[in-house]
């Protein structure tokens, strides 16, 4: 009778992975570098030597193309000891172990975590790496969960690592205890493992003792975490060498030096298992109440950051408290400094003096990211030293890096700083570090305005001082991004400086954002900012100040449609500024009169100051904004008839030397010239949209579109100047800023008209007749009175001629005779 030995399910499962193999047709090396695991390890899981961790098997079923869940029953078997014979009914007693036989496996691994929540990914990528690699490590803030990670990994691979399981506490940030020296370190792991005293070296470094450590481990298989490490230098000689023992590592740094070493860096829990954390912690009897309050149990997670410690000792209070509800524990979060606090406490207090005081400051920053230029301008020290201590902090895990170059506190980090920094730094340094940061934005906002001109040159500015180190802006689009990537802090920065009642930064800071502005965020939010900055001005007493605030919230008034707050606000502005005597805040003031009064219906006064502007652009050295100040002038003889007129300006601004060549002196010239030069009017056209269109301004991109449609239609071409009208309107909608339309809506209706399209023309010059009351522009209501008279000339002579009348009682208000 032949008895057939059973199969273990190891080696079952290893003859299934030599199947993968061949699939490959590749060899063991070839293989370990197709799926990202060591040959070494790969040699031991095909020779079902080692049960590989899921992970790996994911990875050789992926390479083949073939489904792992076949596989899945088989490897958990393979993970787990055959079942135990039954017994009979007769208990007999195991008997005693001979004397030399050898000790029971050393197990010091701490009881793992009863409600271990979520962690997936990271416990596959802990597996995975002590696969292939046979080390990891571990790193996060404080009370993010890394023991309990490292101590669950550990419980999980106890029977493929047999022979021991150690765990060693390295102190490397025990509050009130030296860390734990590698010497001490070694001794203790020998000990655990049970060597004879007599086998350690007694005397000589501490190498002598780590090399009879590794090949102690390498007789066996072990899994050794090491917990709560400081640095590299404390654990470095306490990895494995040789053989199939792995070792596990915590700490709240990322040890760098160790490059041989796979990190993984823990973040906080998802929402999700923040929730599943909190009702499992709490109890059984608190899951339903969790369930029937979201806001309040959402209310606690965010208190608590999603920290696992934090969530724990939050659900300890509830299920020691069972008279409280979900809101009580919300109000005593709320109240202040708690437990909560000394996870962020214990990794402040590895910092050096410096560092602790840069965490401080840090939380005073408004706004929710920052850059090493922030910090070295909180902190009042270099830029090189800023980053050298971000850098430090970072791989403590206080600060967070979102993305290249910006960091940020997590909130209850944050409010364990700002609360540091009360108890630590006085009042005034605390004010003097706000005010650093206040510097610090306006001047760098200002620097990125020089670096994207709109209609005048950036004005020097007065608030503050400088910091010493800024951003460098190579050019309009550097410039952008910045702006884009900082509006949020911006904003938090503005509303920071009127809370300390900074009236200096209050008034400039939205001034250096108008050119940003106008092609990003529209005017609702500019029009709020300056009605700040005037308050700030009245406030400051201070003439030019109060002059430039005017004639700012005059312009996003007039941005925004609401022509008589802004001629109101240019009314006030006008005597300030003439008092003052400089050249540019007049000649600022003079061009958006000129528009104002344009918009208005008037004709004289406009062309008038538009000259004067010129003149006094001439003057302050301004030459592109003298060129703009000629190319709105050419553009307005164009509206009145005179092509030839406009024509001769706009060619003149064009030819003054500037870094971008006159936008509306562009425009007006293809437009001007669209009949008798189709080809060059064109190249202007296109050119000004191009430019447009690099520019990021939406507003100016879509006049550009508009116009090309006039160009398009005075050469003939009346269904290609349809599509542009329409691509131009499709950008108005985009801004939702529908008051802009009345400078084309009277154009697209021309349009419409020339292409027989006259219900489409009526529509659209009507909706000119309910806007232009509304906006106050006299002279497109009169055009578009001009227009429906045209369009009804051959159907209804009796209405068109009322729309004729109605239209010459217009220009006539508004055109002086000559």
């Amino acid at each position: 009778m032949v008895v057939q030995q059973r199969a273990y399910p190891q080696d079952e499962l290893a003859s299934r992975l030599r199947l993968i193999q061949e699939l490959s047709g590749l060899g063991v090396r070839a293989l370990a570098r197709d799926t990202g695991l060591s040959s070494s390890s790969l040699s031991r899981y095909l020779s079902g030597q080692t049960v590989p961790p899921w992970p790996a098997v994911l990875e050789l079923c992926r390479l083949v193309k073939r489904d792992p869940r076949p596989l899945r029953p088989l490897w958990e078997r393979a993970n787990n000891p055959l079942p135990a014979p039954p017994k009979t009914s007769r208990q007999i007693a195991p008997p005693s172990p001979p004397a030399d036989a050898p000790p029971p496996p050393r197990n010091d691994l701490p009881r793992d975590v009863p409600d271990f929540t979520g962690r997936e990914q990271a416990l596959a990528d802990v597996l995975a790496a002590v696969a292939s690699d046979r080390v990891v490590a571990i790193d996060g803030m404080a009370g993010v969960g890394k023991t309990s990670l490292a101590v669950h990994a550990a419980h999980q691979l106890t029977d493929r690592y047999p022979d021991a399981q150690l765990y060693l506490d390295l102190h490397g940030f025990t509050d009130g205890r030296q860390p734990l020296d590698p010497d001490g370190a070694i001794r203790a792991l020998l000990a655990a493992l049970q060597v004879p005293s007599e086998k350690v070296p007694q005397e000589g470094g501490v190498e002598l003792r780590a090399a009879v450590w590794r090949s102690e481990l390498a007789r066996v298989r072990a899994v050794v975490v090491l917990d709560n490490v400081a640095d590299a230098a404390q654990v470095s000689h306490l990895l494995p060498g040789a053989g199939e023992s792995v070792a596990i590592i915590t700490s709240r740094n990322r040890l760098l030096e160790l490059d041989e070493v796979p990190p993984v860096t823990l973040d906080v829990l998802t929402a999700e298992e923040s929730a599943e954390l909190l009702a499992r912690a709490s109890g059984d009897a608190r899951t339903g109440r969790l369930a029937k309050e979201p806001d309040q149990t959402a209310e606690v997670l965010r208190l608590c950051g999603n920290l696992p410690l934090a969530l724990r000792l939050a659900a300890a209070r509830l299920r020691h408290r069972p008279g409280w509800s979900i809101g009580i524990l919300v109000e005593r979060m709320a109240e202040g400094a708690s437990e909560f606090d000394t996870a962020f406490g214990m990794s402040v207090r590895q910092l050096n003096r410096d560092q602790r005081r840069l965490f401080r400051l840090l939380g005073l920053i408004p706004g929710s990211t920052f850059t090493d230029y922030v910090a070295a301008a909180v902190a009042d020290v270099p830029l090189r030293t800023a980053r050298t201590m971000l850098e430090d902090l970072l791989d403590a895990h206080l600060v967070q890096q979102p993305a290249e170059g910006r960091y940020r506190l997590h909130d209850l980090v944050r409010q364990h700083a700002r609360q540091a920094t009360v108890e630590h730094d006085t009042p005034a340094d605390r004010d003097r570090a706000l005010h650093r940061i206040l510097d610090f934005y306006v001047h760098a906002a200002a620097a990125a305005d020089a670096a994207m001109p709109f209609l005048s040159p950036t004005r020097a500015v007065s608030a503050g001082s400088p910091p010493a180190e800024l951003p460098h802006f190579p050019g309009r689009d550097a410039a952008f991004f910045w702006y884009v990537t900082e509006y949020t802090n911006l904003m938090s920065v503005f509303y920071a400086a009127v809370e300390a009642g900074a009236h200096t930064h209050v008034c400039e800071l939205p001034r250096f954002m108008r050119t940003f502005f106008a092609r990003r965020c529209g005017t609702t939010h500019l029009n709020a900012l300056f009605e700040q900055s005037l308050s700030a001005a009245q406030t400051l007493d201070d003439p030019r100040q109060l002059a430039e605030a005017h004639s700012d919230l005059g312009f996003a008034r007039y941005n925004a449609g609401r022509m008589t707050e802004a001629a109101a606000a240019y009314a006030a502005a006008a005597p300030l500024i003439a008092e003052a005597g400089d050249p540019l805040p007049r000649a600022e003031l003079t061009m958006r009169c000129a528009q104002l009064r344009w918009d208005e219906g008037n004709i004289e006064e406009p062309l008038e100051l538009f000259r004067q502007a010129r003149d006094l652009y001439t003057t302050s050295g301004c030459p592109a904004s003298a060129a703009d100040a000629i190319a709105s002038e050419a553009w307005a003889m164009l509206q009145l008839g005179h092509r030839p007129e406009a024509a001769q300006l706009a060619r003149e601004a064009l030819a003054i030397p500037t870094e971008n060549p006159s936008l509306q002196a562009q425009i007006t010239l293809g437009v001007a010239i669209a009949a008798e030069e189709p080809e060059e009017a064109l190249s202007h056209l296109n050119t000004a949209l191009t430019l447009a269109r690099e520019d990021g301004h939406k507003h100016n991109e879509a006049w550009c579109l508009n116009c090309q449609g006039i160009a398009l239609r005075e050469m003939g071409r009346p269904q290609a100047a349809l599509a542009s009208h329409q691509a131009a309107f499709t950008l108005l909608d985009d801004l939702f800023e529908p008051h802009w339309k009345i400078h084309f809506l009277n154009s697209y209706a021309q349009t419409s008209h020339q292409a027989d399209l006259p219900t489409q023309a009526l529509t659209l010059y009507r909706e000119t007749l309910t806007l232009a009351p509304q906006l106050g522009h006299r002279f497109e209501e009169a055009m578009a009175h001009q227009g429906i008279a045209e369009v009804l000339a051959p159907t209804d002579a009796t209405a068109a001629a009322e729309h004729r009348a109605a239209a010459e009682s217009l220009l006539a208000e508004i055109t002086p005779s000559t």
